[in-house]
């Protein structure tokens, strides 16, 4: 079974690569459209209409690619006090536990987020000519990344693997073999 997740790891490493490339381009579109609408503005004297509700909607590509990948990364949010003094066993149950809820919650994005982008799709965005589903199109795509990486996640910690670069224990098998190859 490790072979087989460090396979998937393999693969999913790639989307997350992929999902950050895109996360940060947007953040440098959006930056530059921002720029572009602050210059025309004030030393042009004039406006671009679309770059308000562009950017806001570049904005959501980069916020929910962006938040996946640190899910899947083990850089995001966590409350990190009570898991120092509990036992390995019991840190590895709370983080699937954990897993569990961002999975769930990853569900409930692309559910709901999919019920506006139908309801949205009618819908035509006037400064920029598309449709309003758009906009949410990033929440649907976030939550299916928050759904794979979490399950990745559970998995190769079902198969003994470590899952995060900080915060989370290997089991103690792993820890002792890493620990002889370190020395």
């Amino acid at each position: 079974m490790q072979e087989t997740m460090k396979s998937v790891a393999w693969v999913t490493g790639w989307i997350g690569r992929i999902a950050l490339y895109l996360s940060g381009a947007a953040l440098v579109t959006m930056t530059a459209m921002i720029a572009a609408q602050v210059f025309w503005r004030y030393v042009l004297n004039s406006s671009i209409v679309w770059t308000e509700p562009g950017s806001v909607m570049v904005m959501g590509w980069f916020i929910f690619l962006g938040a996946a990948v640190g899910v899947r990364e083990g850089y995001h949010l966590s409350f990190d006090v009570m898991l120092m003094v509990l036992p390995n066993k019991a840190k590895l149950v709370l983080y699937s536990i954990s897993d569990v809820v961002v999975i769930a919650f990853g569900a409930g994005m692309m559910f709901y987020g999919g019920q506006l982008v139908a309801k949205t799709s009618g819908n035509v965005i006037p400064s920029l000519g598309i449709s309003g589903a758009f906009d949410f199109i990033p929440v649907v795509a976030g939550g299916f990344l928050l759904v794979i990486f979490s399950l990745e996640r559970l998995f190769r910690r079902a198969a003994g693997l470590p899952t995060a670069r900080f915060g989370e224990v290997m089991p103690d098998e792993d820890r002792d073999t890493a620990s002889e190859g370190a020395a």
